[in-house]
């Protein structure tokens, strides 16, 4: 049982970082100075979990994003969508988290899948580490500083990570004594959330910006980007305050289900704060928008990690030069051209949120729309950038093989297309769209390609943060044109800056005159700058938008060619009779909103009970 767990006691680490130099250490030696504190410090961050690859198959996006093959039950997305929640709190095989198994000293990806049993040791292990810093007295102020920054981050990080997905959690800011159960009640969200600003609070003011720049970063010089630093710790504090302030968390709280102003004013208060730090010190940056798949990940780069200067925080990296490869690419393309995983796409209702290079949105696809520019004749014309970069629509070329037929290289997807129709079973494409976010775009010989993938997802990067920011301030300080503190940007200006990078036209007018209407497109760009990459779901269950019928449903796009395709330009492709078709339909209740909490820890004490409905 996890919190049984908690009362375990800890011996030598593994890396997750490369260590400092004579990190290998004694239990009993464990805090007498710097590096050896420090390598009892490294197993927190192999406690942070796999979200992309712990399996043959993963899945990690659970919204109305994608469509796995309904015949593959083993898929964690296949037991979300039919309200089997018990699939993921309890494990199964293809999906996050598997609660099977978790070894927070192991290197290897299969062990880091349990978010549940890695968080509540992460919190134990911070907590035994918070309460010895004291016997740190071979030290600089700056390491003892370190060392505590880092403790402090990852108790609350590894709280905000649970209750993310199971509500409010007891906060346990202590070292429990093996020999005694645990008694703490859960909190609310809001009470639960003060608790880890705070600590978020207390590792900001005590960590640098950057590691490289500080004495005793010097012995990892160039290999301290992942490590915990200032800027992570102020703007995890803002999401916590902006989460906390979300409807759902106000809501469940004892509050209403919209946004609680307070929360959400120190949560702009505070994103400001980070990013003006960014911004003046360049520790973080956007990507440029040619570097767009290297945020994601890398294709035949001596398997460089992605991420590049945008990325604040990863996920855990066991095993990441070989983990992205064959069946976890496979997936992401139809039986017909080679492939052999277990097919999943995005849904042709997700992509539709991929609006107008013009910035406007995309009302009803089957209809023309002067406004936006939108020609249901030409559906791929001139649509936002980021749509060419993120998805395979028809006619796109797959593969470099010339020894293919035009059918093969380039996507067939329209009705009846060799993509979609070609085995008559689950592994054509369902939906009329491929997945060009996660994997390369080009299959070689249906061998070569599937090598030398290097995939990491980004619990948190810089768009994020301009994201979350311009949704605190409008929610907080009640317009669009708001800012926060000092800083200089409005919410309407940080949405503008991340369709700036992808050439996106700004916010129109129209989404300017209201709160209500700017935040319909703050939670569209959210929706496709952050597509696929884990956001979805959990902000249609903070913003109480999971039991909305237009998120229920998962929708296939259908239409004929007209006339023969340019190949060398299949956005300019003429198409007819376009119209979509509900391929599923999700059945959830206000139980939804919470996943249920394993059965072997929820009646472990009293106060600590089940979720409702559960």
């Amino acid at each position: 049982m996890a919190l049984v767990a908690l009362c375990i006691a800890f011996a030598s680490c593994e890396d997750y970082l490369d260590k400092m130099p004579g990190s290998d250490i004694e239990p009993e030696d464990a805090y007498k100075n710097f590096k050896n504190f420090q390598g009892f410090t490294e197993e927190l961050y192999n406690c942070i979990p796999v979200v992309t690859s712990h399996d043959s198959h993963s899945s990690w996006n659970y919204g109305e994003d994608e469509q796995w093959q309904r015949n593959e039950t083993r898929m964690i997305a296949y037991q979300v969508d039919n309200g089997n929640f018990w699939g993921w709190t309890e494990g199964n095989r293809f999906g996050y988290p598997k609660s099977t198994s978790a070894d927070p000293k192991s290197t290897e990806r299969s062990k880091k899948a349990n978010v549940w049993t890695l968080a509540w040791y992460g919190i134990r292990k911070a907590n035994i580490g918070i309460a010895n810093l004291d016997k740190l007295t071979d030290a600089t102020q700056e390491e003892r500083n370190l060392i505590e920054g880092q403790l402090y981050f990852f108790r609350a990080w590894f709280h905000i990570t649970l209750m993310e997905w199971w509500g409010g959690m007891p906060y346990i800011d202590y070292a429990i004594p093996a020999d005694v159960t645990p008694l703490l009640p859960r909190l609310t969200w809001q009470a639960a959330a003060d608790k880890a600003a705070l600590d978020f609070e207390r590792a900001s003011q005590a960590l640098p910006v950057d590691w490289d720049q500080t004495t005793a970063g010097k012995a990892t010089v160039g290999k301290n980007n992942m490590r915990i630093n200032k800027i992570m710790a102020m703007a995890y504090q803002a999401k916590t305050l902006l989460y906390a302030g979300s409807p759902l968390m106000n809501y469940t709280s004892g509050g209403s289900n919209s946004y609680n102003t307070d929360y959400c004013k120190r949560a702009a208060d505070k994103f400001a704060e980070a990013l003006q730090l960014v911004e003046s010190t360049g520790r973080y940056q956007l990507a440029d928008f040619s570097q767009w798949s290297e945020i994601m990940y890398t294709h035949n780069q001596s398997n460089k990690i992605p991420g590049l200067k945008e990325t604040i925080l990863q996920e855990n990296l066991a095993e990441a030069d070989s983990r992205w490869r064959w069946n976890m690419v496979n997936d992401y393309r139809p039986y017909y051209t080679n492939a052999s995983g277990i097919c999943v796409w995005p849904t042709a209702n997700y992509v539709d949120l991929y609006g107008m290079k013009n910035g406007y949105p995309i009302n009803d696809i089957t209809q023309a729309d002067a406004e936006s520019g939108y020609d249901p004749t030409h559906p791929w014309k001139n649509r936002d950038p980021r749509f060419y970069k993120d998805i395979i629509y028809d006619g796109v070329k797959c593969s470099e093989n010339s020894g293919w037929d035009e059918e093969k290289q380039y996507a067939s997807l329209y009705t009846g297309g060799k993509y979609r129709a070609n085995n008559g079973n689950e592994t054509d494409c369902k939906t009329g769209y491929l997945n060009m976010k996660l994997c390369p775009q080009f299959m070689h010989d249906g061998s070569t390609w599937q090598n030398n993938n290097v995939l990491v997802l980004s619990f948190m990067r810089l768009a994020d943060v301009y994201l979350m920011y311009a949704e605190a301030t409008a929610a907080g300080y009640g317009t669009p044109q708001s800012k926060a503190g000092s800083y200089s940007l409005t919410a309407e200006d940080a949405i503008n800056k991340i369709r700036d990078r992808a050439g996106v036209g700004h916010l129109a007018s129209k989404f300017l005159n209201s709160t209500e209407n700017f935040m319909s497109e703050v939670r569209r760009e959210r929706a496709v700058e952050l597509a696929f990459e884990g956001f979805r779901f959990i902000d249609l269950r903070r913003w109480m938008l999971l039991l909305n019928d237009k998120y229920l449903v998962k929708k296939a796009v259908e239409f004929d060619r007209d006339g023969a395709i340019d190949y060398t330009k299949p956005e300019e492709a003429k198409v007819k009779n376009i119209r979509e078709t509900v391929l599923f339909q999700r059945k959830f209740t206000d139980r939804h909103y919470w996943f249920p909490l394993p059965k072997n820890d929820v009646n472990l004490y009293e106060g600590f009970g089940q979720n409702p409905g559960w």
